[in-house]
Formats: structure tokens, C-alpha cells, sequence
């Protein structure tokens, strides 16, 4: 009789944690889940909400909806769990400083400004335990708030974008919550390459072209992005996946140029003559070598380049110049000639001010 109770005991036990248990099912939400990422330079900006509706209610007016002064509490800036929104890299949240990671993201009104609170802590069912004090990382005071074509479902778009800034606001009935966030794009793109490159991109020319590329354009971090350039032409370990090509002898050409290695630039651009095929890169070696006085190696190139892509104007037009500096001013008149009736018309002011300079000697090449 006993066992035979405790049998009973144990299936009604059993039963009762059966039904208690979570199931995986996926049913409709009122507030649905919405995950958002948008990429600032290369820093991903993650926002984790549920999206609450306004259902005819003065969401911004009702208290038991949006909580004022932190009474009781913050508001989750959302519905269900706190919102959060991730940083993949050190942020600027209007002009102040913050980690990356992960936060919880809460708001308190505070009459006609809004308090914005980045907490560390951020995996909390709503505001209720939240604790101001200790769980947030960063404050941050907002009175720019602005009214918005009626939105019934509360979200969050990304505004007013830079290369370095943009806006993220959440949007709900008919009112908008902007922030600026920002950047040092050239400290985290620097610092995300020197990352990535000890990765998969590692065995990739193009990887350590590009990087050093992006670097030479923004005039920053040169010295090492000429280490890349080199790194993309020789390779690595041994020369492994070595790739000298006229693409990367161009960076690094345009590097040394940048950071005066005159001695240098010279040999890349020897260098570069034997990989060179399309008529763009032509057209930049043939300038480089115009610049720096190797004439007749740039009439060489140009020679070649010019028979295999004879509709190339610019082309003709450096050669036209290399006429010039060899004192055949006669034909790099007549080749002008043949220039400005193949150019288009937006360059024929240009090319007329070059052909004054030729007849009067005054010609030089910009930046040289």
C-alpha cells in the first residue's frame, strides 16, 4: 500500500513538472522582437527590442506605459526584456565615451529632457531591477526630442549619417529620441585591419592591398600601410602567397611618394613596368615616371599601352606631355590636337590651358 502511494506521488509529481517546463514553440507577441545592425565605418550597432504598439493609448502621457522621473522605475525604451544595443567597437555617445560591448538600454523622462542610461547589466526583464547606481555604465541627457509622422509601432532608425556619425533615434507614435553616436574612424578601421589580417585575410593580396589602400587615401597610419603594400607584393613566411602585381605596386608606389622614399619609388616603378596591362594603371606609372624625370621609360610604356588601347585619350595625352619634356614641341602639339578631339567636353578647357603651356614653357606636372 505504501509503494503504491508513493507510486501515485511520484506520476503526480512528474505530470506537474511536465507541464511546468517551457516549450519552444513560436507564438505571435503583441510586442514582436525586432533585431537591428547597422555598420558605422566597421563598427556594427546592434538594437535588440520588442517593438510595443501604440493601441489608440497617450503612450508618451501615460505613466503606467512610460514611467516619468524613474517612478517606480526607468523605461525599457521597448516592451518584455530591457532593450539593448551593442557597440562592436568604442563608441561616442553624444561626445561621451563608451567601451564596447553590450548595454541595456533605459530611459528616464525628466520633464522636457530625457536621460539615457547605458547599463552594463544588461539582461534584465524590463526596468523593474534595475539599479541606476550601480548597473549603469553611462548617462547621457537629451532635450533634442522631436515630433515625427505618427509611428504606431515603436522602433529605432538610424539618421543624419557621416562617415564617422550618425543619429539613432527611437521612434514611437509622434516622437523621436535622438542620440549621436561617433567614431574615430581612422583609429577603429586601423585597429579592426591589424585584426583581420592575422586572420583568413592573411593569405590574401588583396586583403593587405586594400588595407594599405584605404589608409593611403585617408592619410593616416602610412608607415605601416606601407608594410601591408609589401606584404601583399612578397607575401609572407617564405614568400608564401606573394603576389606582385601592377594593383599593389601602385600602393606602394603612391605610399613611398607620400612618405618622400624617393630612392624607393624609383625601383617600384622599374618594377611595375612588366605587370602593367590596363590602360588606368598605365596611365598612373606614366605620370609617376613623367614626374620624376624617367622620360623615356614612361614614352616606353606609354608606347606599348597606347597600341593596346588606342581609344584612351589620357593615355595619348601623357604622351603628348613626354613629348614635351623631350623638346619635340611640335608633336606634343600635334598629339594635343589629337587629343581634344577624342577627350570630352568637360575636359576641353583643360586640355586647352595645357596646350597654352606647352607654346609658352611653362608646363610642369601638378604634385611633382
Amino acid at each position: 500500500m505504501k509503494k503504491l502511494s508513493l507510486s501515485i506521488l511520484l506520476i503526480i509529481a512528474c505530470s506537474a513538472q511536465i507541464r511546468a517546463q517551457f516549450h519552444t514553440m513560436k507564438i505571435p507577441q503583441a510586442s514582436n522582437h525586432v533585431t537591428e545592425t547597422q555598420t558605422l565605418g566597421v563598427t556594427d550597432i546592434t538594437i535588440d527590442y520588442h517593438s510595443p504598439a501604440v493601441r489608440e493609448r497617450d503612450v508618451w502621457n501615460n505613466t503606467d506605459i512610460i514611467p516619468q522621473n524613474a517612478n517606480p522605475v526607468a523605461w525599457r525604451a521597448g516592451a518584455n526584456m530591457n532593450t539593448t544595443i551593442s557597440f562592436s567597437t568604442d563608441v561616442m555617445i553624444e561626445g561621451q565615451f563608451l567601451p564596447a560591448g553590450k548595454y541595456g538600454f533605459h530611459i528616464v523622462p525628466r520633464g522636457d529632457t530625457y536621460e539615457l542610461n547605458f547599463a552594463h547589466n544588461n539582461h534584465q526583464w524590463g526596468s523593474y531591477y534595475l539599479d541606476l547606481e550601480k548597473d549603469v555604465t553611462l548617462k547621457v541627457e537629451v532635450s533634442a526630442v522631436e515630433e515625427t509622422p505618427f509611428s504606431e509601432k515603436l522602433d529605432y532608425e538610424f539618421l543624419n549619417w557621416t562617415p564617422e556619425e550618425v543619429t539613432v533615434a527611437l521612434e514611437w507614435a509622434n516622437r523621436r529620441i535622438p542620440f549621436k553616436v561617433s567614431v574615430d574612424l581612422n583609429k577603429t578601421v586601423v585597429e579592426s585591419f591589424r585584426s583581420e589580417l592575422r586572420g583568413i585575410n592573411t593569405y590574401h593580396w588583396q586583403a593587405w592591398n586594400d588595407a594599405a589602400r584605404w589608409c593611403l587615401v585617408h592619410n593616416t597610419n602610412l608607415e605601416e600601410a606601407l608594410e601591408w603594400a609589401n606584404r601583399s607584393v612578397n607575401g609572407g613566411y617564405n614568400g608564401f602567397a606573394a603576389n606582385k602585381n601592377a594593383e599593389n605596386l601602385r600602393t606602394k608606389a603612391e605610399l613611398e611618394q607620400r612618405l618622400g622614399k624617393t630612392a624607393e619609388l624609383e625601383q617600384t616603378l622599374s618594377d611595375a613596368i612588366a605587370f602593367i596591362e590596363s590602360p588606368y594603371d598605365a596611365n598612373f606609372f606614366s605620370i609617376y615616371l613623367l614626374g620624376v624625370k624617367k622620360t623615356d621609360l614612361a614614352m616606353e610604356l606609354l608606347d606599348k599601352s597606347i597600341a593596346a588601347n588606342p581609344e584612351s585619350w589620357f593615355l595619348m595625352l601623357n604622351q603628348a606631355v613626354g613629348y614635351y619634356f623631350q623638346g619635340k614641341e611640335k608633336r606634343a602639339l600635334s598629339t594635343m590636337e589629337k587629343v581634344k578631339s577624342m577627350a570630352p567636353a568637360n575636359f576641353q578647357d583643360r586640355l586647352t590651358t595645357i596646350e597654352a603651356s606647352f607654346k609658352d614653357g611653362t608646363y610642369t606636372i601638378p604634385g611633382f
